[in-house]
């Protein structure tokens, strides 16, 4: 990959990164937990707030695995390794990761480590 394409990928996850960032510094006010007073919010409010928690605390552990999927490849960028498969070696296809600049696997070994028993 030339280093005008490896600049701009390096650029748009950093910008990501950033961004997930951003949210997760956002987003951390809905994981506290749920008061108990029942007098302030009644049983079906508690629910709904303890769903909103547990939606919140999903989407905190996506943006953790978004962000540390990033934080490799920009160490893969550092290193000199990206844009090869960290399975097998070989080279991931510049469209692959024109779609997802992230993609630790080429697409033989992410359709393969997909089906189970494999």
């Amino acid at each position: 990959m030339d280093t005008t394409k490896l600049g701009l990928i390096k650029a748009r996850l950093k910008s990501r990164q950033k961004e997930l960032r951003d949210q997760a510094m956002a987003g951390a006010e809905g994981g506290k937990p749920v008061e108990l007073d029942q007098q302030r919010v009644g049983r079906l409010s508690r629910m709904d707030a303890m769903q909103a928690q547990a939606v919140s605390s999903e989407l905190g552990r996506r943006l953790e695995v978004e962000l540390l999927r990033i934080d490799s490849a920009l160490a893969r960028i550092g290193k000199g390794e990206y844009g090869c498969c960290v399975k097998c070696g070989e080279d991931i296809g510049e469209k692959r990761l024109e779609i997802d600049p992230a993609a630790p696997l080429c697409v033989g070994c992410a359709n393969r480590s997909e089906k189970p028993g494999r």
